[in-house]
């Protein structure tokens, strides 16, 4: 779990002198190679998750492989999962239509409405015998696409859905080079302070204060 720094390390990206690129648009998710607004993020490779007072990170993974994000804050969660697409189409239509059936095969129910970020899900699926609101949020980038699920408190008050809304307009997305099939997960890694904690811990020195494999309040994998 990664709590906010005083003074976070500079973005690999950001330039070493000068003035930073002005953005092209009002906000994102921001691809990695567009100019974006150099802010206090927690890079976790594949994504770079913007930061705020109160917040906390954990980390979905699948067997060995960091695959998602949740951010923790006034209890609610956002997850975040980034995948690879097409470069000359996007996905999220295909994945909400994928979304909607399964979620009513599996006993919820959901509604397609118009949100800040285009049409999203609005959902409800069953945990443990219970109906957990949740709202789906797709956005497709060049060559990936953003998936974001918003649950807890922030479904009905607004301030706290604010607060989860603009992380995801200040999310950096990594796609690289290499090739991808689409809806392959864009693999993510650990901090570089938090690898040093388990390398630490691995060399048999005293176990940090940190566990960067605890599972967040994890949405089952719906793709």
């Amino acid at each position: 779990m990664f709590r906010r720094r005083r003074h976070a390390e500079a973005e690999e990206t950001a330039p070493a002198t000068g003035t930073a690129p002005v953005p092209q648009r009002e906000s994102g998710p921001w691809d990695a190679e567009e100019p974006h607004p150099d802010t206090e993020r927690v890079d976790l490779g594949g994504l770079r998750l913007p930061i705020g007072p109160g917040f906390e990170v954990q980390l979905n993974v699948a067997g060995d492989q960091i695959v998602g994000a949740v951010v923790l804050v006034d209890e609610s969660a956002l997850q975040l999962h980034a995948f690879a697409a097409p470069k000359k189409s996007g996905i999220w239509d295909e994945v909400r239509a994928e979304l909607a059936r399964e979620l009513s095969a599996a006993g919820g129910s959901c509604e397609e409405r118009e949100g800040p970020f285009g049409t999203e899900l609005a959902a409800e699926i069953q945990q443990e015998g219970t109906a957990q609101p949740v709202r789906f949020i797709g956005v497709d980038g060049p060559r990936w696409f953003l998936r974001c699920v918003i649950s807890g408190r922030a479904i009905a008050d607004p301030g706290a859905a604010e607060i989860l809304e603009g992380v995801v307009r200040d999310v950096v997305v990594v796609r690289g080079d290499q090739p991808m099939a689409p809806k392959d997960p864009i693999e993510l890694r650990l901090p570089a302070e938090a690898r040093h904690a388990v390398d630490q811990h691995a060399e048999g020195e005293q176990k940090p204060d940190l566990n960067p494999f605890e599972r967040g309040p994890e949405i089952s994998e719906i793709r």
